[in-house]
């Protein structure tokens, strides 16, 4: 069966050719279009998924890690209060405006952390250490947004609201959703260059002393502390997301890009082995004449749609990793679970498998006797 369903398809190059990009095309606009939305999704909950091992304490109206309310200072005083909490640090997200000496400027957003347990960030460092963020001015700044940061380079001075700082040191990878880029600084100069008053944090990192009691604790600061609400870090990275992609058309726009993908696939790959089946009429007639049965010729079609599919699905995964690797130099960081490599193996071999029944439909309604017709 397979060697010739084989032999149908190198008789026939062009349509299998044709046949081979429709499937091609599809994975690449299915990969890329996933993979840009997954980077986009792990931007807009990256502040909590690089600091899982605390509980996030917010006002009890946030749902967004990317728009968080202020906190009075107090609250990390009533937090330590509660059984089972080790120790509690305040996080000051603030939005600031940064001018550099090439004249260009950008709005940076500015995370403020404690030290000297620098809870909250910064991560993925990879030029200098978190204590270089303790010098009077100090900045640290992620490597990829080098150029949104008017080419700032390591060292150099620049302006957040119109107050002198330096980049201090370099993270990789660290990537923010919508606002500004991500920029760390203490707490004090957060609050400094931000304006941000000084009783004020936008939330509290709660490190437990056991991490099996984080029901518990969570339940105790909820019931006990009034207009908080405390978050396990996986459930608030997940209502970050789900709130941005309710309050935004992102969801949309990529759901109608894939969809699209879907189709070019499925009426390039269904055409074309229609068109070669139409070709090869006399060959399929042939078979049925000399025997073949409706179930076989079902199966050859579908063998010849198996091949093409499975090898498109590899030149298109190819093209893929391809594409992930060179946006990775841009910055655009993404990994393809393990789950979605095999939908999309799954969605290929169904487009296959949808496509090839055009051409069942014509062959297996065919008469042997038509084919030794005038």
């Amino acid at each position: 069966m397979f060697r010739t369903a084989l032999r149908f398809i190198l008789y026939d190059k062009p349509k299998s050719i044709g046949a081979l990009a429709g499937t091609v095309i599809s994975v690449f606009l299915i990969g890329q279009q996933c993979g840009i939305f997954i980077f986009l999704i792990n931007a807009m909950s990256s502040l909590v998924r690089n600091n899982t091992e605390y509980v996030w304490v917010v006002d009890d109206r946030t749902t967004n890690v990317t728009a968080l309310a202020t906190l009075d200072m107090r609250v990390g005083y009533e937090l330590k209060s509660i059984e089972g909490i080790e120790s509690v640090h305040p996080i000051i997200v603030t939005a600031g405006a940064a001018r550099f000496e090439n004249g260009k400027s950008s709005g940076v957003t500015l995370i403020g952390v404690e030290s000297p347990t620098f809870a909250g960030g910064p991560w993925n460092l990879s030029i200098g250490k978190n204590e270089d963020m303790l010098q009077d001015g100090a900045i640290i700044t992620d490597y990829f947004d080098k150029a949104t940061l008017g080419d700032l380079q390591l060292y150099q001075y620049f302006e957040i609201n119109g107050k002198k700082v330096f980049n201090a040191a370099q993270t990789r990878g660290v990537r923010a959703f919508g606002g500004g880029v991500y920029t760390f600084t203490t707490l004090e100069r957060a609050r400094y260059l931000g304006n941000f008053p000084k009783n004020k944090a936008s939330a509290f990192l709660v490190k437990l002393k056991n991490k099996e009691d984080e029901a518990k604790v969570i339940a105790l600061i909820n019931k006990n502390i009034n207009t908080v609400k405390a978050w396990n870090s996986d459930d608030f990275a997940s209502s970050s997301i789900i709130t941005v992609l309710k309050t935004s058309g992102i969801a949309i726009s990529f759901g109608t890009l894939i969809v699209f993908a879907l189709i070019v696939g499925f009426v390039i790959i269904g055409l074309t082995l229609y068109s070669a089946a139409i070709d090869r009429i006399k060959d399929y007639g042939t078979l049925k004449a000399i025997g073949a049965t409706n179930a076989y010729i079902r199966k050859l079609i579908i063998c010849q749609a198996m091949i093409v599919s499975f090898v498109g699905f590899v030149i298109g995964t190819i093209l893929v990793e391809g594409f992930r690797n060179g946006i990775a130099n841009a910055g655009t960081f993404f990994n393809y679970p393990l789950w979605l490599r095999l939908t999309f193996f799954i969605v290929t071999m169904l487009i296959a498998l949808l496509g090839s029944s055009f051409a069942i439909k014509r062959i297996t309604s065919l008469e042997p006797a038509q084919v030794f017709r005038g």
